[in-house]
């Protein structure tokens, strides 16, 4: 079963006791020690493939190599691994978790799951994962940890929106990540309690990472609320506390970021001695993309072939959600979205250049599509200002819907050629979505993994990596450590220096 927690503001007269508390709640089902369903141990697995695949993709990137840079500068034993270094190679847990949370990001490329708030799920995998090899835990624990870290992420995207306020969505990161840690550590409730409110104390920020000239800090923001999660974890287990009632408090969270004292929100989280499922409830992307596009992405492969001759479309009008409107479309008002020389990252927040390209090209590539010459091309240019979003009611309350057969991410376009023909599709969810045309299972990770990896990694580092996720409940501690890639000598790249490996000013 499920309980449906009610949550706001209290005055500090009214004294609201801790067990009463979100954050405590929060911890109790993280130290719950419930045995794990063989379908979210498969699940699991795929995601640990997925990231390895996006971050395989990414790891030469610049942002990456920069985050890669600053947590060599802190090597530590026995310390964690670095996506692209050798095994042997150890840094600070929290420093993993910062430049593999970067790598697994960089891309957009990973899973996803979509209520009230949004959220990259898999983004909880990095600190966890760098604790567990830090502090030598086996396959059993990693996974216990990692199904906590999902469970409350999901709970708290589906009770909590933050994008209302202009808070980012790595507010909702801090908590589940410190609580998963929790859970592989096997701590108890009120240690995980107090690190669960640091992590929501020191991770919240604003949505501006998201909004007009997006810059690689999009990539960093999760690493960096991982980073917060490990190191709230330490503080309090050296005997340091928390501000609270983090949420409830009456300078607290809701109080003053959240809408205000007269704001109530509702948390679902499991009853004691019931699953971690929340993990099932989430997607992975098939394409290099913001969610909201995948499907829209589809809907254009299949739209092409109608339209014909893309020259003569006069216009395109995308009926959608709120979020898509108003985060990635023409309501957001943003002219970066219009730009041909604009990020990668400000592209993949433009569903108009996104759904120009997917026509244009018949598909989506995580290089090729954001390439600058192809951003730049003409008729591309042409045809992506001839494309605008329209908020549509229905799609809005679908998006929003608790119904996981309603709930739709996609929406209805509308082509109008230049001589009046109107041409008219819908896609609700993306192909690879769990009701999708394709849904992806554990062969689709490994070929997405492949594919990515392909040109980066040796096919028999591939192979390793592919063949310890397949036992992962059966790893031991030492084997949770392979739970990464090296590049062969010579193919990474050296990042800048900084102030943590200052070389002077010349």
């Amino acid at each position: 079963m499920v309980t449906q927690h009610k949550v706001r503001t209290y005055k500090s007269s009214e004294n609201l006791a801790r067990e009463d508390q979100l954050a405590w709640k929060i911890a109790e089902v993280a130290a719950d020690p419930v045995a794990i369903e063989p379908a979210v141990v498969e699940e699991i697995g795929n995601r640990i493939i997925d990231n390895a695949a996006v971050a395989a993709a990414s790891v030469n990137r610049r942002p990456v190599a920069s985050a890669r840079g600053q947590a060599v500068a802190h090597p530590f034993k026995p310390g964690a691994t670095v996506f692209g270094l050798p095994q042997d190679q150890r840094v600070s847990p929290e420093w993993a978790a910062w430049a593999n949370g970067a790598a697994v990001r960089e891309l957009d490329y990973h899973d996803t799951f979509l209520a009230a708030d949004y959220s990259h799920p898999g983004d909880n995998i990095p600190p966890i994962l760098a604790v567990a090899q830090h502090t030598r835990q086996n396959g059993a624990d990693l996974i216990r940890g990692i199904a906590t870290g999902y469970e409350i992420q999901v709970d708290l995207v589906k009770g909590i929106c933050l994008h209302e306020f202009k808070i980012d969505h790595i507010a909702h990161l801090g908590p589940s990540a410190a609580a998963g840690i929790g859970t592989l550590l096997k701590l108890p409730t009120e240690i995980i309690y107090q690190a669960v409110q640091q992590a929501l104390h020191t991770s919240t920020t604003t949505r501006q990472s998201r909004k007009g000239e997006i810059s690689s800090w999009k990539a960093y923001a999760p690493g960096f609320a991982g980073k917060l999660a490990v190191e709230a974890v330490d503080r309090v287990l050296r005997g340091e506390g928390a501000p609270s009632p983090a949420w409830e408090g009456e300078d607290g969270f809701i109080a003053w970021l959240l809408g205000g004292p007269s704001r109530e929100y509702t948390v679902p989280l499991p009853d004691k001695g019931e699953a971690k499922r929340a993990i099932l409830d989430t997607y992975t992307k098939e394409h290099s993309a913001e969610y909201q596009s995948q499907a829209l992405i589809d809907l254009a492969r299949r739209l092409g072939p109608k339209v014909g001759d893309l020259s003569k479309v006069k216009s395109i009008v995308i009926h959608t959600s709120h979020h898509t409107h108003y985060v990635i479309g023409t309501g957001a008002n943003d002219p970066q979205k219009m730009d041909p020389k604009a990020s990668r990252e400000t592209l993949d927040h433009s569903i108009m250049y996104i759904f120009a390209v997917a026509l244009e090209d018949g598909g989506w590539h995580h290089v090729n599509s954001y390439a600058p010459e192809r951003a730049g091309r003409p008729e591309t240019v042409t045809l992506w200002h001839k494309i605008s979003t329209v908020e549509d009611p229905e799609w809005t309350r679908r998006y929003h819907s608790h119904d996981p057969k309603e709930k739709a991410f996609g929406g209805r376009v509308v082509v109008t050629l230049e001589d009046g023909t109107v041409i008219e599709d819908e896609l609700a969810v993306a192909d690879a979505h769990p009701l999708g045309a394709r849904p992806f299972k554990r062969p689709d990770y490994i070929k997405k993994f492949r594919l990515l990896a392909d040109g980066v990694l040796d096919v028999a580092e591939q192979d390793r990596f592919l063949a310890l996720v397949e036992r992962l409940p059966e790893l031991t501690a030492d084997e949770v450590v392979g739970l990464t890639f090296t590049l062969p000598a010579g193919k990474l790249i050296t990042p800048a220096s900084g102030i943590f490996d200052w070389k002077g000013n010349n």
